[in-house]
């Protein structure tokens, strides 16, 4: 039977989308362009860039890219803001970020579409991403006094430096509990994608009073003002472990207050465990949004004598995995497609990961399943240049960044071991992970083996996640610098506290867990 052909979903395409941005928020979408926020007004100023949609490599609005310069006016103003800001009582705090959580409810179904074709998520976890920043922050707007109780807000303003693939409930979430705290807010919009949905949602918070920039730019020079700034208060950046070091490095120097979560090898052990079905079920939910996520897991090691088990459980899961146009549908009146994912972030990313498992194989890794777009549902003559099948490879040889790096995207490789020595070290290849799982049928096994896990948070027998509302995270290792955030934390990590407080994270001077 061949194949129904498929057509876009009715308003869902970009020019919709944009139309409804303009019309929403006209003061920060102009003709084809999103406007920068800084000093409490929308400038049109930097040079905006073209970009193009991963979805089908159809163009859209790219960053408006300041130069240092201008960066340099924007964080003296954000620290104007942030002075007048702190001294805004606790109780009117509460009441404008809970009107921009209401606000960005009410225009949540938009800024989910934005999300789908600026970095490709399909549109279950478009929403998620939305509905998580929202309830996330009203948690704390609920029952955020005791955790200011005789704290106060930082000498200035929080500099955001994010990465792409969760605008919404990691970037914005921060934001305004960060606002919530008592101060003003940066955030400088990720190059890769996502500046549309993050212009609307600071549009919706500029508008209730709170104190946010959101400028756009390259990292190399902005840098010296989102990070070296004396006005910065706090630099909190989410993003890869290269970058990360070089801001690790400028934030020492200066003694700054930081925040820094990077990439660490999730892994996902199976030492003497039967419940293979259990496994099976889970397999496709570790697939959502291609991998690209700080908490995938792109790595499992495997007691060899369970592996014939173990593949018996992985193969039909991974198969099921279903990929393609977030926004393609049989009818009209269709709902849309329910996806594991849809295209990585760009084409680039896609060549280069293909190419990576292709030299991995050549150099000796062991193709277990390969999957093709041929079984994706896409439009007809569509662009897939920034789509990868699923790709799972046993023993990837130690030359290939696959062996000890996290891909970011949907590529798991299988590690076999005979010990508990081989097990361990397998699963600390990375020297510090932010999750990672234990799979066995001993809980004495788990309670002996998981403290010697490099990862902040270590699951038995299922998955772990970053957590939402008073559940903290934070890293081990290389996968964090600085303070761990999550509940009180988050609040304590942006603001100041008695005396000589040291704060629970990983500083140069102390490692201290929560």
């Amino acid at each position: 039977m061949a194949a129904p052909t498929l057509t876009l979903k009715p308003g869902t395409a970009w020019t919709d989308a944009w139309q409804r941005c303009a019309a929403v928020a006209p003061e920060a979408f102009q003709d084809d362009r999103v406007l920068n926020l800084w000093a409490a007004r929308w400038h049109a100023d930097g040079r905006a860039l073209p970009a193009t949609s991963p979805v089908d490599q159809s163009p859209i609005a790219g960053p408006p890219r300041l130069d240092t310069t201008a960066a340099r006016h924007a964080v003296r103003a954000s620290l104007d803001q942030h002075r007048a800001w702190r001294h805004i009582p606790l109780p009117e705090r509460r009441a404008r970020v809970a009107a921009t959580l209401d606000a960005l409810a009410e225009h949540r179904e938009l800024l989910a579409l934005l999300l789908v074709w600026e970095i490709g998520k399909p549109w279950r976890l478009a929403q998620a991403d939305v509905d998580r920043a929202i309830d996330g922050v009203r948690w704390y707007v609920e029952g955020v006094e005791p955790m200011l109780d005789g704290r106060s807000p930082l000498a200035g303003p929080v500099s955001n430096i994010a990465s792409w693939n969760y605008p919404m409930s990691v970037l914005v979430h921060a934001m305004l509990v960060q606002a919530l705290a008592g101060n003003a807010v940066i955030a400088k919009a990720p190059t890769d994608g996502g500046v549309a949905c993050l212009t609307l949602a600071c549009a919706l918070a500029a508008r209730e009073g709170v104190p946010l920039t959101l400028v756009s730019g390259s990292g190399g020079e902005l840098s010296e003002a989102l990070v070296r700034s004396p006005e910065i208060g706090c630099v909190s950046f989410v993003g890869g472990r290269d970058t990360g070091a070089r801001i690790a490095t400028a934030v020492a120097d200066l003694g700054k207050r930081h925040i820094l979560e990077q990439e660490g090898l999730n892994t996902w052990g199976v030492w003497n465990y039967t419940d293979f079905a259990a496994l099976t079920a889970v397999i496709p939910k570790l697939f959502d949004y291609g991998k690209q996520r700080c908490t995938a897991y792109p790595r499992f090691v495997v007691q060899r004598e369970s592996f014939a088990d173990f593949l018996a459980a992985y193969l039909p899961a991974v198969r099921s995995i279903r990929t393609g146009h977030p926004l393609a549908v049989e009818h009209p009146d269709d709902p849309l497609p329910t996806l594991d994912f849809g295209p990585l972030i760009n084409a680039a990313k896609a060549k280069e990961l293909a190419d990576q498992v292709a030299e991995a194989i050549d150099r000796g890794a062991v193709p277990l399943h390969r999957g093709t777009l041929a079984d994706g549902r896409f439009l007809p003559g569509q662009d897939t240049s920034a789509y990868l099948p699923p790709v799972t490879l046993l023993g990837p040889p130690p030359s290939s960044p696959l062996h000890h790096a996290e891909p970011f995207g949907p590529v798991d490789t299988i590690v076999l071991v005979d010990t508990e020595a081989e097990l361990l070290a397998a699963m600390n290849a990375s020297g510090g992970a932010l999750v990672a799982t234990l799979s066995t049928d001993d809980p004495a096994t788990f309670r002996r083996l998981a403290p010697q896990i490099r990862a902040f948070k270590t699951g038995h027998n299922k998955p772990r996640s970053r957590g939402d509302r008073d559940e903290l995270f934070g890293g081990f290792g290389a996968s964090w610098r600085g303070a761990f955030v999550g509940g009180e934390l988050l609040v304590r990590a942006v603001t100041e506290g008695p005396a000589g407080e040291r704060l629970p994270g990983n500083f140069p001077d102390h490692q201290l867990n929560a």
